[in-house]
């Protein structure tokens, strides 16, 4: 008897077919809405032609549950752009949602325009400027954001890659030359001191770094592990460099005309000249920094005063303490580099005779003089 039970069973097992789970494959792709077959309150259901991947050219039904809250929906109609989230099996699609209006076209419309208002308002200039964009974007998406996230510390390749950012950015499209070094000068440094501050009030302060909800969602990113002060103080850093180099470089080129103009004018007047011009746009380009970080926190702002919350209680909540760290210590960053840069480039050009500077408006830029050897 047990020996025929143990031939039935090896028979069953050696017969009988085994069945093996298909594997699901899934991906986002462009779709775009053909038919909205209902449309209620409630309730959207909707043609969707797939126009990317595998099932390009395939049409699925799409229904979407509304809540009623327009923070968490979206409604959709006839003939919008959409990226469709699909799931399949054995190349049969098996189920599909509209995960998200596609946006992209008209943003690239718009870099198109701001690239084509570059070249017709700063012709070559404006060409060089893109380049360096390109190279600031490279940077921060292919070097800076990989180096957090392997563990570096945040603060210290943040002011790295915003030195870089500096260098490149000015000798792009000034070349290498003494205004120029100027304005490296004033900006790095101006940085650097905006960055001691903002490390020394985030500790007096004891801010964490958890106040948005980005923050908080790096928690839970896997095999990984972050320094959420020094995140914070890589934000204040990064969001005041662009002010500062704009003032950095503004000064330098004043000095330098005021020199072209002037070739016997001494290192004193330079400095004075830099001093002067760094005073008319101190006011505008704090002024700017605080409208940026305000547009940033405009719901916050709505948001505690529509309930009244009291200014005691404001200025010491942390996400308010945050901005304001970031809004100072980026002005005064700003406003460092004023007198670092104006000293720079007078001390660089109080040498510098009539006869030098002829000599340095002929030669031609490195980039044609490297190309012609």
């Amino acid at each position: 008897m047990i020996q025929r039970f143990c031939i039935l069973v090896l028979f069953v097992i050696c017969f009988l077919p085994i069945s093996v789970a298909a594997e699901t494959e899934s991906e986002t792709v462009r779709g775009q809405i053909t038919d909205m077959l209902q449309d209620d309150a409630g309730f959207q259901m909707m043609e969707v032609e797939i126009e990317q991947g595998e099932f390009t050219g395939e049409t699925v039904t799409v229904e979407q549950a509304l809540s009623g809250n327009p923070a968490q929906d979206f409604y959709f109609e006839e003939g919008d752009r959409v990226l469709v989230y699909i799931e399949s099996e054995d190349g049969t699609i098996q189920r599909s949602l509209v995960r998200e209006l596609a946006r992209d076209h008209h943003l690239t419309y718009l870099g198109i325009f701001f690239a084509i208002s570059l070249i017709l308002i700063g012709g070559w200039k404006g060409v060089k400027t893109i380049f360096s964009l390109a190279i600031t974007i490279f940077l921060i998406l292919q070097v800076l954001i990989p180096l957090i996230l392997g563990g570096l510390p945040p603060v210290f390749v943040t002011i790295v890659v915003a030195s870089m950012i500096t260098v490149i950015s000015v000798l792009l499209i000034s070349g290498w030359n003494r205004k120029s070094l100027a304005a490296v000068i004033g900006t790095i440094g101006g940085v650097i001191l905006a960055g001691i501050l903002a490390i020394v009030m985030t500790r007096l302060t004891r801010l964490t770094g958890f106040t948005g909800e980005e923050s908080q969602m790096l928690m839970y990113v896997p095999e990984a592990s972050f320094d959420f002060q020094g995140l914070l103080l890589a934000g204040m850093i990064i969001g005041a460099i662009g002010a500062v180099l704009d003032v950095g470089v503004s000064i330098a080129s004043a000095v330098d005309e005021v020199k072209r103009n002037n070739p016997a004018a001494k290192a004193k007047e330079l400095i004075k000249s830099g001093m002067n011009l760094g005073r008319d746009i101190m006011g505008t380009m704090a002024n700017t920094l605080i409208l940026a970080y305000t547009g940033a926190s405009m719901s916050l702002l709505l948001v505690l005063n529509a309930h009244n919350v009291s200014f005691n209680r404001v200025i010491n909540m942390e996400a308010m303490s945050t901005e304001i760290i970031r809004i100072l210590a980026g002005s005064i960053g700003l406003i460092y580099a004023i007198p670092l840069t104006a000293v720079a480039a007078g001390l660089l050009y109080r040498k510098v005779d009539e006869e030098t500077l002829r000599k340095e408006v002929e030669r031609k830029p490195l980039w044609k003089r490297l190309l012609r050897r």
